[in-house]
């Protein structure tokens, strides 16, 4: 599993990646969760997606948003750790050219900045958002959500309550020409501690599904 440093907006960028052989191969590119509580692309459940997500055929990376590890820079609020994504999209692309599925799979925080990315960048074929942070952010810029996804949340979350993001799903359930699969894992909280499992296992059914049948989606 490499560990390399790729040149970003506010200077270097430290990632993880894993490769495949095959040409033409799907990516899938992994967003860790709040850089200022604790975030950071070796947290459980971005190093669970990130091997899972590899184990499917996807060539995967993750990194560390700017000021984490050894990412330069300082938080920017969302739209420095925008382009960091943007960034690390882009060395993927030179890479690993024309990808036969694109997934953008974030954590909270990260799932904010992946919806973002995905509404700028026509290339990402499904998202995967587990525990997108509807009662702090607006996601009012998903307005058509250009793709399918997943949105995964807790029931028990008391950093984001449930209903806010049932609120989020049933405005992008109104959006013609997409499919919004929800799934809530019972008993979860915002970090699903002791929950990962299901969380991964819930994600790995969908990228199954999709990838097997891309058009049941559209």
């Amino acid at each position: 599993m490499p560990d390399i440093i790729l040149p970003g907006p506010a200077g270097r960028i430290e990632a993880r990646y894993q490769k495949q052989k095959t040409p033409g191969a799907p990516m899938a590119l992994v967003l860790h969760a709040h850089p200022q509580f604790g975030g950071t692309m070796n947290n459980p459940l971005v190093y669970d997606l990130f091997h899972m997500f590899h184990g499917m055929g996807c060539t995967t990376v993750r990194f560390n948003f700017r000021g984490v590890g050894r990412s330069q820079g300082t938080f920017d609020s969302g739209a420095g750790e925008l382009s960091d994504a943007a960034a690390v999209l882009d060395w993927m692309n030179t890479l690993y050219p024309n990808p036969s599925f694109v997934w953008i799979c974030g954590i909270s925080f990260g799932a904010w900045i992946g919806m973002q990315l995905l509404m700028r960048r026509p290339e990402i074929t499904g998202f995967v958002s587990i525990a997108p942070p509807a009662s702090m952010y607006d996601f009012a810029f998903l307005a058509p959500c250009p793709a399918s996804g997943l949105i995964v949340h807790g029931t028990k979350d008391l950093v984001v309550p449930e209903p806010d993001v049932q609120k989020l799903v049933d405005r992008l359930h109104t959006q013609k020409g997409i499919k919004i699969t929800y799934d809530k894992i019972e008993g979860a909280n915002h970090f699903f501690d002791k929950h990962e499992a299901e969380v991964v296992e819930t994600v790995k059914g969908y990228v199954n599904e999709r990838m097997t049948n891309p058009y049941d989606h559209r």
